[in-house]
């Protein structure tokens, strides 16, 4: 089984001044400097080829603490140059914000540099309302724009001379270009296929997983609830994928973790750092926004958001939420603690690789370190050794 890590540069300390910014109001300087938050990813990135992994994934996010990795493929060329083996892999870039041919030469230039190196591309349509905002795109066109821009990504890719004409994209703009009706991509791919197969969606909304499926992408679980719940989706995932003429797909599957000399001292950091991390999401998507209700292809953070305003309004706390599944399906424990939760998932989902978050929350670079650490030296090994499944293997209950 492969394993990655992900660093995505999470300034969880920063919220509060962020949001007072945010409502107008004075705020004082930042207690933990974004310049630190990259450092420490660095210092923390310069270890994971030599400690053992076997590759480096990363998330765009724009304009909050939540994340700050804002291009995700120049981040990974950054860390192509300061690797000599491990693949990279984007969790996900989200078309919605790009124009398609920028991210289709950015792909491109990547794999260039990569050598024979594998690349593993992770599209999403994004859900941040600041986000949509502050890139002066529609929210609601999100799906629409998703699928059109996809198109061009592949013929882009495919053919040598191409055009398209859509609702949001006609390419080339002949009133610029009259005399050359057709575009061509350059650098061509090292790899268009390898490219084309390396494809996955994530999704928020079971509304997106068809869609993505048909297009023939395959599957990466970031998950925001419980695994137990991605069972009938992956099902139905690969069954609209078979209806679309496209084998079945195993998921890459992505894990916080934390693992420790002792289950105490792993059960603090898990209940703290990952309750930290569950909070800056709840923050960042603003999950209890009214906003969603009005946005068309959200329906399903809609009622997402009805649940836990009226969860709120009844002092519900005893309700289990996003960050209590994290604690009960994440990779949290001793050694031995954390190999048995890694077969129990893989046992599950049947992963093609698992991608592990070292570091989230307000964690220290040096707890994030020595949990790293310890997972590569007792636990990497007997991952390596689990057997990703031929067919994927799906539970629904």
């Amino acid at each position: 089984m492969k394993v990655g890590i992900t660093l995505f540069a999470q300034n969880f300390r920063d919220w509060d001044r962020f949001e007072a910014l945010e409502r107008g109001e004075k705020a004082g300087t930042p207690s933990f400097s974004d310049t630190q938050v990259f450092e420490d990813e660095v210092r923390l990135g310069e270890q994971i080829e030599p400690l053992g992994f076997d590759s480096i994934w990363s998330v765009e996010h724009h304009f909050t603490p939540y994340t700050m990795v804002t291009n995700v493929a120049q981040f990974l060329t950054f860390w192509a140059g300061r690797t000599s083996r491990i693949g990279l892999g984007t969790m996900v870039a989200v078309i919605p914000w790009h124009h398609p041919l920028r991210l289709a030469e950015e792909l491109v230039m990547l794999q260039h540099l990569l050598g024979d190196r594998e690349l593993t591309v992770g599209f999403g349509r994004g859900a941040g309302r600041r986000e949509f905002g502050g890139m002066s795109v529609p929210m609601g066109e999100s799906r629409g724009r998703f699928l059109e821009a996809l198109e061009i990504i592949r013929l882009a890719l495919t053919e040598e001379r191409f055009s398209f004409e859509g609702e949001y994209f006609t390419l080339p703009d002949v009133q610029q270009r009259p005399e050359s009706p057709t575009l061509s991509l350059r650098p061509r791919p090292r790899d268009a296929e390898r490219l084309l197969e390396s494809m996955h969606c994530a999704w928020g909304t079971p509304q997106t997983a068809p869609i993505a499926a048909k297009a023939g992408l395959k599957p990466l679980i970031i998950p925001q609830k419980s695994f137990e719940e991605y069972g009938p989706e992956l099902e139905a995932f690969n069954k609209t994928r078979a209806e679309a003429g496209h084998q079945p797909a195993a998921p890459a599957l992505v894990t916080w973790f934390y693992c420790a000399e002792t289950e105490d001292e792993a059960r603090e950091g898990a209940v703290r750092y990952m309750r930290e991390y569950a909070e800056s999401s709840m923050r960042h998507y603003e999950l209890a926004g009214a906003h969603f209700a009005n946005t068309k292809g959200y329906e399903h953070y809609a009622a997402m958001s009805e649940q836990i305003t009226a969860a709120a309004s009844a002092g519900d706390a005893a309700k289990p939420g996003f960050a209590d599944a994290f604690l009960r399906d994440h990779i949290w424990g001793t050694p031995d603690q954390c190999i048995e939760k890694l077969k129990a998932a893989n046992a599950f989902m049947g992963p093609s690789e698992f991608i592990g978050v070292a570091k989230y929350g307000g964690m220290p670079v040096e707890l994030a370190e020595k949990s790293l650490q310890l997972f590569a030296k007792e636990v990497l090994p007997a991952a390596h050794e689990l057997e990703p499944a031929d067919t994927p293997v799906v539970a629904t209950s």
